[in-house]
């Protein structure tokens, strides 16, 4: 096995020597940063950083360095910490300066103090995110994450004997410095848990019989918080609720983070996608701290400016809520680990390149895939494709360029079938989610994502999502009933994020808008009740005798492989730029006017706009990123088909649908 680097395993040590180096220069920061993105580019190096996503985090050494992939699900308010301070040794008179950046506490060796007096002290801000795994992150997208990175399961397992003392104490040592070293056995998770969640306990077996002190006082090892809190706190009562994640969808599993940023932190907004490397930050005194700050009885309500509820919220335990403080981070154009995370580099452009070359035998074996899922409806089935592949690709004052909801409807009631073609979706593409349209649903669920100013956090709902999640609405479950204020509160902001794909999030005071880019997909009996770009009425070729049994032998049927492809497929193609050259515009332009002169009451400006999204999509379902002739008449084609199957279906009803 490679062996792991000081950079991987220890990064204190790392930045301790830059610091050393070039202190009192303010350069050593910049060189941190160009230290760790040198080192993450040589040889494929970012397999070897476990990741939060795949590793528990008790099974992570605490001050190494880790990466997460997550989305900013709320932003804190600044904070302020000591980026550099000074000890002193009493007896020795001797001063020694220390970086606080990328930790929790300070540090300060035996028989030291921190003066906090010192001209050397600088002051510095870094910003807080809470970010929580990307909501409706399928199953394939983990399990191929973890995979990929398998080879770090060996030397985990490594780093995990050490820190318990399983192996030789110099391989486990570590500097008091820039780590805690706990006074205490293996224990498990849960018990860590246990200890988070009543500090008292852990508080008694961490710190034993020491007798107390001021805060220049020294404890083995002697820390003092870095953040510089601007007021003192409410007392909390002594029976705190279970800590709520705050997860947007229900039934979420993984780590919730708080993310330190340092730099550039501007360039980050609510709700985006990014993937961060920096040091992992569980240290049990964390606990122990807000649990004295929040237990002391000498606070000053007056002076106090975080309630207890905030304090809670922004100072969870860290075993459950664990810090990353972040050397490097980076915004996700997608999340599928098949797909190389940035297009624009050579390598990358050689994948796609190759890939694009076999594009037309794998868009239609998934062409034949969805036909048997969609009960061998091969209208339906293109039409599904080019809505796996919509984004909005712009914005032209409020109108989102590129969405393209459908709405599958000649869908059996109370079926298993659209569970089943939700399976199909969730197997193809990387963040999905189910929304049962029920009016138990719809009264009692949080969609829209509102302002706690108790406890200064911003609640998540069910439509905060990550862009590009593919969102099903299952309206073959909706039956008669009163929705409430709530219910209809709900369907408005469906509708809207329908049509404006946005989402007005809830400040009790006023609404703010934030953007987003969800595919919807509505199945439905009838005509659905919500807004959409394209209504394609389900035609069932073959009706099996045995809904649950044919889904399940079509999803084995498909080879991993082939199954890859596919995700591959669906994920690029969003990716990809495209245009309409003018010779093609003025084309199309005249062909509109033949085609209203033809039939002036029933071709619109809607009709134009939906026939080209349907001619935009064509073409680079098939891999052209510039609209031809052919495509364009074929987009005519398919809208002519799926007009003609519903005129049909209203003749046969008697109504619209």
């Amino acid at each position: 096995m490679p062996c792991v680097a000081d950079w991987l395993n220890n990064p204190f040590s790392i930045v301790q020597g830059i610091f050393a180096q070039n202190v009192p220069n303010s350069d050593w920061e910049k060189k941190v940063t160009e230290y760790f993105k040198e080192k993450l580019k040589e040889n494929n190096a970012t397999n070897w950083v476990p990741s939060l996503n795949d590793v528990p985090v008790h099974y992570l050494k605490p001050n190494s360095l880790v990466k997460f992939r997550c989305m900013v699900q709320d932003m804190f308010d600044p904070e302020f910490y000591m980026g550099v301070y000074e000890t002193v040794d009493p007896n020795t008179n001797t001063r020694v300066l220390h970086f606080g950046k990328y930790r929790d506490v300070a540090e300060c060796g035996p028989q030291q103090e921190i003066d906090l007096n010192s001209s050397q002290t600088v002051t510095s801000e870094r910003q807080t995110f809470y970010c929580v795994p990307v909501p409706g992150e399928s199953a394939w997208v983990k399990e191929i994450s973890f995979l990929t990175e398998l080879v770090l399961s060996e030397w985990v397992v490594v780093l995990n004997l050490q820190f318990y003392g399983y192996i030789s104490a110099s391989q486990a040592r570590v500097s008091p410095s820039t780590s805690y070293t706990p006074s205490r056995h293996k224990r498990s998770y849960e018990e860590d848990e246990d200890m988070d969640l009543h500090p008292s306990k852990q508080k008694e077996q961490h710190l034993g019989n020491s007798s107390g002190g001021d805060i220049h006082g020294c404890v083995e090892p002697k820390r003092l918080e870095t953040e510089a809190s601007a007021g003192h706190h409410l007392i909390s009562p002594n029976c705190s609720p279970p800590l709520d994640l705050n997860f947007p969808l229900p039934g979420e599993k993984g780590p919730a983070c708080l993310v330190k940023v340092y730099e550039s932190w501007d360039s980050f907004k609510v709700n985006d996608v990014l993937e961060v490397y920096g040091i992992l930050s569980v240290d049990p005194v964390l606990s122990i701290v807000n649990s004295d700050e929040r237990d002391s009885s000498t606070l000053d309500p007056v002076e106090s400016m975080d309630t207890a509820e905030e304090q809670r919220v922004h100072s969870p335990p860290a075993s459950l809520v664990p810090r990353i403080h972040v050397i490097l981070a980076q915004k996700l154009q997608h999340i599928n680990p098949l797909l190389p995370a940035c297009l624009n580099e050579e390598e990358s452009k050689t994948f796609v390149s190759n890939f694009m070359s076999e594009l037309s035998p794998v868009r239609a074996e998934l062409l034949g895939f969805l036909t048997h899922a969609l009960l061998g409806d091969s209208l339906a089935a293109e039409y599904l494709i080019l809505h796996l592949i919509s984004t909005v690709y712009a914005r032209r004052d409020v109108l989102p360029l590129g969405k393209f909801t459908v709405n599958l409807s000649g869908c059996p009631r109370n079926s298993i079938f659209t569970e089943h073609i939700y399976r199909i979706i969730q197997q193809l593409v990387p963040a999905s989610y189910r929304l049962q349209m029920t009016i138990e649903n719809m009264n009692h669920s949080r969609f829209i994502p509102h302002k706690d100013y108790a406890a200064n956090r911003l609640v998540s709902g069910v439509l905060q999502l990550a862009s590009n999640t593919s969102l099903v609405v299952d309206e073959t479950q909706l039956e008669q009933g009163q929705l409430d204020t709530t219910g209809v509160h709900n369907v408005t902001a469906l509708g809207n994020l329908i049509t404006w794909q946005k989402v007005d999030y809830d400040f009790n005071y006023h609404q703010m808008e934030f953007p987003c880019n969800i595919n919807v997909l509505i199945t439905s009996e009838g005509r659905s009740l919500l807004p959409s770009d394209c209504q394609v009425h389900l035609q069932p070729q073959i009706i099996p005798p045995n809904m649950e049994e044919y889904m399940n032998s079509l999803l084995k049927a498909v080879l991993p492989s082939v199954l890859n492809k596919f995700r591959i497929y669906l994920s690029l193609l969003r990716l990809l730029d495209y245009s309409i050259s003018d010779e093609v515009t003025k084309a199309v332009e005249e062909d509109f006017v033949e085609m209203r002169k033809n039939d002036p009451e029933s071709i619109t400006a809607d009709d134009l706009h939906r026939t080209l999204l349907v001619a935009r999509f064509l073409s680079l379902s098939v891999g052209q990123t510039t609209l031809s002739r052919e495509r364009w008449l074929r987009a005519k084609q398919l809208e002519a088909l799926r007009k003609a199957r519903l005129q049909q279906q209203k003749c046969v009803n008697g109504n619209e649908l």
